[in-house]
């Protein structure tokens, strides 16, 4: 063995020593050549880009047959493969309508329109137009991706009608680490004004990142761990009326030959914001939003150390948030609440290439972040959430074999999770996670088939799960230790068939398991800032014939919860003419979800010398068999040279197998965008009309549609200032009387009124 393993090290020392220079040249389809376009060979750090004439050299590339990966702004990217010849190479680039990106959030190479799995990416201008103080509401607009919209403070992103637990946030690939995932009025502790691309996984991606992506992932990629010294910045100012919100933003990299150093900052502030009728249903008429006021501030500085085969980095960043949680009130007494956050990350990346017989790369990442909120009632805090996270993963490429390319990959992740108060609704608790997974990928011909299995052995533990059975004065209070081990497995296979140029058809298919969370198995109490009586599905609710609420252990077993899923895309990305369409199905068992049980529970809550008394409705974590399908689709018409016309719709059909409807479930959406390039000016003008949602769960109400109107116009400014821009955005320009169904404000806290924003960005 030792013997043979020494042969083919001498043989692949000696296909290293025979590597030449790959010259070549990047046309477009008028034979005129393209600047710009980045050349990358697959399975290592080489790069290159193409000059005023399109040129470009790769040098000392190994003689061995290599897979080249090419992309420029304004085409459809291409997958080449070159020999031994010594030859140039002419290479032709097709135009499409398309906004065309790399995922950085992959083991492989994708883009949106190269990966089995529907994947969206924002970047760039069109990431900068949609930027907002929540990540819910930058990414509301996008295919498939709705908010929860907890007021302009704590809107979390649901795709396909899913949300909480199971779409993963994630800060550069890494668990954003915070509360966010535990309530609806959690705020997600990242930040978009300093991001440069935010990536959407649509559909189960738990080979990726594990089971709590059950439901997809949303990856904020920013430059906080630099991998070049090549200097750049950005900046933006920006004032909006609608709560005369502030915001500054402000981003540089630079560094010598061999270092690299990155610094980023951003500072918010804004009031309560108006609204164009009365809060509450059938309440007093008002033009704010009360308690929906808040600020916030972070920075970020990085490090990394950049070697001839790859890099090695360090950031460290502190985010501080103070925000309201808007829809609190005890009987007839508005009692306002808001939220202190603070969290400290750091974070450590690496990607380096390897000189081995076998494996070709290794990518680490590791993040440490020390995470807490308080929620803070008449001056006096009433519970504190704190999470202490480590995650660390290690992805180990090796070189073709058969022509399969992919990667081990080694998963671990810890969350020390603690709530304390007088109204705190979980207990501590700690969840551990080792993981291991396989993930490969493989071209036949216009064929690309990838493949992947995961598994996991998760432990997710307490000794401080109390409930009171009876809630009555005397009733018992009873506290139990629980450790609950489970070892979910996922496998998916997915193929992308290109069956003529500048087409595609995906069909990915997955089958992945979660294990439920710790807010979902153990939660018990009084929720202030969702407003909720939270009870976890480890124990059974009922009703006494006197009506006091009983508690008791539930007596099922924890369940897994199973998700076998299908998603059928087809897409067009050459012409003048694009789109991309999906359809899925995912049937799930055993889905948790949070259920109104019509129950009320009278809570009092002390503050000086009195009392205040207030009824909160019983909401219950249980289990049930369901299905989810829905269709989604996005049209792009390049007119002409300056004029672009965009159309969008989605669906989701949640529904229980035994009967009924997912609550919460966004209705069915269509939109339309127009763009046009006069000159310096950009101008685009964009609406969506949310149908009503009549398709609701017992206990739920119905909820009306609405139309949202927005508008923004661009001037560059560059001939003046090179690479500044200034620009007015106008949202809700109807001033529509909206409120989102899949909000549980939606009762309490409409969207907001006509808005106008007045801003400048600038990059260097």
């Amino acid at each position: 063995m030792n013997r043979k393993f020494a042969l083919l090290s001498l043989v692949c020392a000696a296909q290293a020593t025979l590597a030449n220079d790959l010259e070549g040249v990047i046309l477009n389809e008028q034979g005129r050549p393209i600047a710009g376009a980045a050349i990358e060979v697959v399975g290592g750090r080489i790069r290159a880009e193409s000059d005023q004439q399109g040129r470009f050299v790769i040098p000392n590339l190994s003689a061995k047959e290599q897979e080249l990966h090419i992309k420029a702004p304004g085409f459809s990217h291409r997958v080449v493969h070159v020999g031994n010849s010594n030859e140039p190479v002419s290479l032709t680039l097709t135009a499409s309508p398309l906004e065309i990106i790399n995922v950085v959030g992959l083991p492989w190479h994708a883009s949106n329109i190269e990966s089995a799995q529907p994947i969206s990416v924002l970047a760039d201008e069109q990431l900068r137009r949609r930027q907002a103080s929540t990540l819910g509401d930058t990414l509301k607009y996008e295919v498939g991706v709705h908010s929860s919209y907890y007021g302009p403070v704590a809107s979390s992103p649901i795709i396909r009608g899913m949300d909480g637990p199971r779409v993963l946030i994630t800060q550069n690939s890494l668990d954003a680490g915070d509360a966010s995932r535990v309530g609806p009025d959690h705020a997600v502790a990242t930040e978009t004004s300093t991001a440069s691309q935010i990536e959407i996984l649509r559909g189960p991606a738990t080979l990726f990142y594990g089971s709590g992506a059950i439901g997809g992932v949303v990856n904020i990629v920013d430059n906080r761990v630099p991998q070049s010294s090549d200097t750049r910045g950005e900046f933006r100012a920006e004032h909006n009326s609608v709560a005369d919100d502030q915001l500054l933003s402000g981003s540089l990299t630079t560094g010598t030959e061999n270092i690299a150093v990155h610094l980023d900052g951003f500072w918010r502030d804004a009031d309560d914001y108006k609204i164009p009728g009365n809060a509450a249903v059938g309440g007093e008429q008002g033009d704010r939003l009360a308690n929906s006021a808040y600020d916030a501030q972070g920075v970020n500085l990085g490090s990394s150390v950049l070697l001839d085969n790859g890099f090695v980095g360090v950031s460290v960043g502190r985010l501080e948030r103070t925000y309201g949680i808007p829809g609190h009130s005890h009987r007839d007494e508005d009692v306002p609440v808001h939220a202190d956050l603070e969290q400290d990350r750091i974070q450590l990346n690496s990607e380096l290439t390897l000189d081995h017989a076998f494996f070709s790369g290794l990518n680490t990442r590791f993040g440490y972040t020390d995470y807490s909120h308080d929620e803070i009632e008449l001056d006096q805090v009433a519970t504190t959430f704190s999470n202490e996270s480590y995650e660390a993963r290690a992805e180990l490429f090796h070189h073709p074999l058969m022509d399969w390319r992919g990667a081990f990959t080694l998963h671990y992740k810890r969350s020390d999770f603690y709530a304390s108060g007088a109204e705190a609704f979980t207990p501590p608790s700690l969840t551990e996670t080792w993981a291991l997974a396989l993930l490969e990928e493989r071209h036949f011909g216009e064929l690309l088939i990838q493949l992947g299995g995961r598994v996991e052995h998760n432990d997710i533990s307490t000794d401080r799960f109390t409930a009171n059975m009876g809630l009555a004065e005397g009733s018992l209070l009873s506290v139990y230790a629980v450790d609950h081990q489970s070892t979910p497995f996922s496998a998916s296979a997915g193929a992308v068939w290109e069956f003529t140029p500048g087409y595609n058809l995906a069909v990915s298919l997955s089958h992945a398991q979660r294990t439920p969370s710790a807010s979902e198995l153990f939660s018990y109490g009084a929720h202030i800032g969702s407003g909720l009586f939270e009870v976890g599905s480890l124990l059974a609710i009922s009703q006494a014939e006197n009506g006091n609420v009983t508690f008791d252990l539930s007596r099922q077993d924890i369940e897994l919860e199973k998700s076998n899923n299908i998603d059928i895309s087809l897409r067009k990305f050459t012409g003048d003419v694009g789109f991309i369409t999906n359809i899925f199905y995912n049937a799930v068992e055993d889905y948790y979800y949070l259920a109104n049980t019509g129950l009320t529970q009278q809570i009092s809550h002390q503050h000086d010398d009195h009392f205040h008394y207030f009824d909160l409705p019983v909401y219950l974590y249980q289990a049930q068999d369901v299905n989810l399908y829905g269709a989604e689709g996005e049209f792009i018409w390049q007119v002409n040279e300056p004029l672009k016309l965009t159309l969008m719709t989605d669906y989701i059909r949640a529904e229980l197998r035994d009967g009924g409807d997912l609550p919460r479930t966004p209705p069915l959406r269509v939109g339309g965008k127009i763009n046009y390039q006069w000159q310096a000016m950009a101008f685009e003008l964009s609406a969506s009309h949310y149908l009503e949602q009549d398709k609701v769960a017992e206990l739920e109400t119905e909820t009306d549609g609405y139309t949202l109107v927005d508008m923004q116009i661009t001037y560059d400014a560059s001939r003046w200032a090179p690479g500044v821009s200034l620009y007015v955005k106008g949202s809700n320009l109807t001033d529509e009387y909206a409120r989102v169904h899949s909000s549980f404000l939606k009762d309490k806290a409409p969207l907001p009124a006509r808005a106008f924003a007045l801003g400048i960005s600038g990059q260097f």
